[in-house]
């Protein structure tokens, strides 16, 4: 969709030109607009600030419409965009700020730190002579201290755990990839997992990248998990599909008031058109999301396991202003294969439309698929064994797994929301990192023989309390496998990669369990599709 985007400013020239020539038949309505803008610039009691005026009153607008017709400032554009396009300018590093020190989580592999020597857990102490440790910096901060044009340099001072002095480091600025595929690995010797967390410009390529490193384990089944996944671009999401579904089939459609019908089919022969296929969901799979599991699903491809996703069905176009700010306008509804509309609900308007989430939490449909009721206008089959699905308000899985609160518990929560856990396991890591890199020198290693110490739980509970949470015993129990896990994966992360991190966690998952036991049973596969 980024392609299509239409220069608003051309289209306003266009209609200065119609307003001069047709004077007499100018729209009654934006007179009317024009008049409230020149009387409140020419009456109003105190001083306006016009661009906001214009700026509050396009927002008001578009409010008015749906809740996806959005005006985006200038400012914001680029930080919205920098997800989807898959790269921005900068050092390269993932960091953290702890006890207001700089730290490097891990430099990007390949990226211009690691190209200088630059290592995890090397603190930045001072950005091209400007003093930053003890100074209260934040995440803001760093961005504007790091990120640049390609090609231009920084000089970072850096204290490295062992050596004496400030270490100095110039590092020349680069593109640094952005990957939309947080996990690509073997989940059973027969069964590949791959996880998607955005539909990004790169999301096809780093999918196929991921499927090839996979090959060569003569995977039978494949497991992907879009459960969080907010969407992105269209094209990324039919290109993801047509890896998964044969060729001329029908993938998604959209269709508007003032948009015609614009078919999008599988065009090639796909990466994995056969074998045993589970697509993972919950109600943080919107958009793109629902357009493949919406497909896989219509199709009989493949088993959609989880909770009912999100509900999105809205195509938006952005459309350009001359000072570099946007409005993303809704165009279009899509379909898929069997015709089903999957946005829900948003008359109540905006603010009810985002609470949804929170209401299917009060009234049970997280725990228990009975509570979930379907419009019967809204009813259509797959196409292929004609089962019966539904429109109107997300995807519905064809397998429901409740969300598990038997490990909740407040201290918990509050130990992740105040970070303790995260600066717990990164002190840690960085104290005991030769030692860690010693003993586990891969991941198969470090999966079998890596526990949770009662030495890092004091640490953890100590932490806590620094952060002013009173250690509540019953709590912790109860959380205590949730907890552990959680701390075992971000230790597995810091000294591998995300793909580690998601396969230390996902065992406690039951979605995931039941993803695994269901792709390998035949059985059990084949009953959900018939």
């Amino acid at each position: 969709m980024k392609g299509s985007r239409v220069k608003v400013w051309s289209i306003i020239a266009l209609l200065i030109v119609a307003i001069s020539v047709q004077a007499q038949s100018f729209d009654k309505n934006i007179q009317k607009l024009q008049l409230t803008y020149q009387l409140v610039n020419s009456l109003y009691v105190d001083s306006v600030n016009q661009d906001d005026l214009i700026e509050e009153g396009i927002v008001a607008m578009l409010k008015s419409l749906d809740p996806h017709s959005v005006y985006i400032s200038a400012d914001e554009v680029a930080a919205m965009n920098e997800p989807l396009d898959g790269s921005f300018d900068g050092v390269g590093i993932q960091f953290n700020i702890l006890d207001d020190t700089l730290m490097v989580v891990n430099p990007v592999i390949g990226g211009p730190s690691e190209k200088v020597g630059i290592r995890a857990g090397d603190r930045i102490v001072t950005i091209d002579g400007d003093d930053v440790a003890g100074t209260g910096i934040k995440n803001s901060d760093v961005f504007k201290y790091l990120r640049g044009k390609k090609g231009t340099k920084v000089n970072l001072g850096i204290l490295r755990s062992g050596q004496d002095g400030v270490l100095t480091f110039v590092v020349t600025r680069d593109k640094i990839p952005i990957y939309s595929v947080d996990a690509a690995y073997m989940a059973t010797p027969k069964t590949a997992y791959v996880k998607i967390s955005r539909f990004a410009l790169n999301t096809h390529k780093e999918f196929i990248e991921a499927l090839d490193k996979l090959e060569a384990e003569n995977y039978e089944n494949l497991i992907l998990d879009l459960r969080g996944n907010g969407g992105g671009y269209l094209k990324a999401a039919i290109d993801i599909a047509d890896e998964l579904i044969d060729k001329d089939k029908l993938l998604v459609y959209t269709e508007g008031l003032n948009s015609a019908r614009r078919n999008h089919h599988a065009h090639k022969k796909g990466k994995f058109e056969k074998g045993n296929l589970v697509v993972l969901i919950d109600e943080g799979s919107a958009s793109a999301s629902e357009i493949v599991s919406g497909a896989v699903q219509d199709w009989d491809r493949g088993v959609v396991v989880g909770r009912r996703s999100f509900g999105k069905g809205l195509v938006q176009r952005p459309f350009d202003f001359p000072d570099g700010s946007m409005i993303r306008l809704t165009i279009a509804k899509y379909y898929t294969p069997a015709g089903r509309c999957i946005q829900k609900d948003y008359e109540e308007g905006v603010d009810a439309y985002h609470n949804e989430l929170g209401e299917r939490y009060l009234h049970g449909e997280m725990s228990n698929a009975d509570s979930i009721q379907f419009d019967q206008s809204l009813e259509f089959k797959t196409k292929v064994s004609g089962r019966t699905v539904y429109g109107g308000g997300g995807i519905m899985p064809d397998v429901f797994t409740p969300i598990d609160t038997s490990m909740y518990s407040d201290y918990y929560r509050d130990l992740i929301a105040t970070g303790s856990v995260n600066r717990m396991v990164l002190n840690y890591v960085d104290n005991n990192r030769a030692s860690l890199k010693s003993t586990f020198k891969d991941y198969k290693t470090f999966e079998k023989k890596f526990e949770v110490s009662q030495e890092m739980v004091d640490l953890l509970i100590k932490e806590g309390k620094s952060s002013e949470l009173e250690y509540d015993q019953e709590q912790f129990e109860t959380s205590r496998p949730l907890m552990l896990a959680q701390i075992k994966a971000l230790v597995a992360r810091d000294l591998f990669t995300s793909s580690e991190y998601f396969q230390t966690i996902n065992p406690i998952s039951e979605a995931y369990t039941k993803a695994v036991e269901m792709v390998e049973s035949n059985r059990d596969y084949s009953q959900y599709l018939k």
